[in-house]
């Protein structure tokens, strides 16, 4: 697992370890867990008040369950932090955050100059999302 160096929260990193969903629903004081590819996130749903940590595993950048995982999550209410793990690319993080993810792990290096240019691509969307952008849309059509 890669250590968490992009967030974007401003309350304190949780840093209690994640334990896996199997873990998680076999005891009742951990308040972080990782999802790993194909895990179904809505067995989390009922206990998402006391998560202060979700963490989503990507095994590679062309699996795209997590996206799934993390607007299942956000769709439900899930206030917590959000952390993409694994093989997390650049190109890929603009929209992790538009479907909530708050935090990342990736495996190689993000560079911050490519990381800010990807943030600033598009000046409006034509989706809702979990980031609460106003779609093109609305803007044009109120």
């Amino acid at each position: 697992m890669a250590e968490t160096n992009l967030r974007f929260r401003d309350d304190e990193p949780h840093e209690e370890p994640a334990v896996s969903i199997e873990a998680f629903l076999g005891q009742t004081n951990a308040t972080a867990v990782r999802i790993e590819a194909g895990e179904d996130a809505r067995l989390l749903l009922p206990y998402l008040d006391r998560l202060a940590l979700i963490e989503i595993d990507f095994p590679r950048f062309r699996d795209g369950r997590g996206y799934s995982s993390a607007s299942i999550l956000r769709a439900a209410g899930y206030t917590g932090e959000l952390r993409a793990s694994g093989d997390v690319l650049v190109d890929q993080m603009l929209f992790m955050r538009r479907v909530g993810f708050d935090s990342f792990a990736p495996d190689a290096p993000i560079d911050a100059h490519a990381l800010e240019r990807a943030f600033e691509r598009y000046d409006y969307f034509y989706q809702s999302a979990a980031d609460q952008a106003v779609p093109v849309w609305k803007l044009r059509h109120g």
